[in-house]
């Protein structure tokens, strides 16, 4: 199961597959992309990864903008990502 965190009900992985499988290939590809800079960059822990993570920021804004274009639901929010550093949330 999917807990989408906009939805309180839980939402099963056969429909979110279906779901998914009805979404444009340009979507689809931003879905994946920013999924992945979002766990990456939980990954980059420590100053020797700031490079890193600033590429890692470029790219979920550009999944982002495509998401947004799309659904604004679909759009991997900053504070969805654990160790976003809340100190470079307030100067966003």
């Amino acid at each position: 199961m999917i807990a989408r965190p906009s939805s309180p009900v839980p939402v099963p992985d056969a429909v979110a597959l279906l779901a998914g499988r009805l979404l444009p290939a340009r979507v689809q590809t931003a879905v994946a992309d920013a999924a992945e800079a979002a766990r990456l960059y939980a990954a980059c822990h420590g100053p020797q990864y700031t490079e890193a993570r600033q590429l890692l920021e470029a790219r979920l804004r550009r999944a982002n903008k495509i998401l947004a274009a799309h659904n604004l639901g679909l759009v991997v929010d900053w504070r969805d990502i654990p160790g976003r550093h809340p100190r470079r949330e307030e100067n966003r």
